[in-house]
C-alpha cells in the first residue's frame, strides 16, 4: 500500500466530506474528474480508504448514554482473547472496541438509551463471562471530539 502527495490530498479532503462528488475533489486536489474516480477506487481496493461513513449522533437516535469501560481479561490467552473480540464484533451496545496495553486488556466505548439499560448490558455481557476478571466504567460527560480523520502526511519526494 503506497500513497503519493496526490493521494494524501485526496485522503484529506474525503475525511473531512466523503459526499463530494469527483468533480469537486478533483477540483481541490488538482485532477479531473475520471483521474481522481480511479484514484479513490484505488485507495479503496489497497484498504487505505476503509469505509464511507457517517457519524450520527448517539442522542439524536436515542442513546445519550455513552461509556468508555476498560475491561481486564481473567487470562491472555490466544482463544479468551479471540472470543472476547468476536463478542465485541456482534454486540450493538459496544460502538467501538480496542485490545490494547496497559492495566486494562480492552477499552470499549459504550452508547445505551438510559443507564438501567446499561446495567442490563452490563449483566448481560461482563457479569455472566467468567473470562472477565473486572471492568471499569466511565460515564462520558461531554464528547469533546468524535470522528475517524487519520492525520495524513505526503510521503516524501526521493
Amino acid at each position: 500500500m503506497q500513497y503519493d502527495r496526490i493521494d494524501a490530498r485526496i485522503l484529506e479532503i474525503v475525511q473531512k466530506n466523503n459526499r463530494l462528488t469527483s468533480e469537486v475533489i478533483g477540483e481541490l486536489a488538482g485532477l479531473s474528474a475520471t483521474a481522481c474516480q480511479r484514484r479513490l477506487k484505488r485507495l479503496r481496493s489497497e484498504a487505505i480508504i476503509e469505509a464511507d461513513v457517517s457519524i450520527v449522533s448517539p442522542k439524536a437516535v436515542g442513546r445519550p448514554i455513552q461509556m468508555l469501560v476498560l475491561v481486564t481479561m481473567e487470562r491472555e490467552r490466544s482463544d479468551i482473547i479471540d472470543r472476547f473480540k468476536k463478542a465485541i464484533r456482534s454486540s450493538v451496545e459496544v460502538v467501538n472496541g480496542f485490545y490494547v496495553t496497559g492495566d486494562a486488556d480492552f477499552v470499549l466505548y459504550v452508547t445505551a438509551p438510559t443507564m438501567e439499560d446499561y446495567e442490563e448490558f452490563t449483566r448481560r455481557f461482563f457479569y455472566v463471562n467468567p473470562d472477565i476478571k473486572s471492568f471499569k466504567t466511565m460515564v462520558v460527560l461531554d464528547r469533546v471530539k468524535a470522528g475517524f480523520a487519520v492525520p495524513v502526511e505526503a510521503p516524501s519526494e526521493n
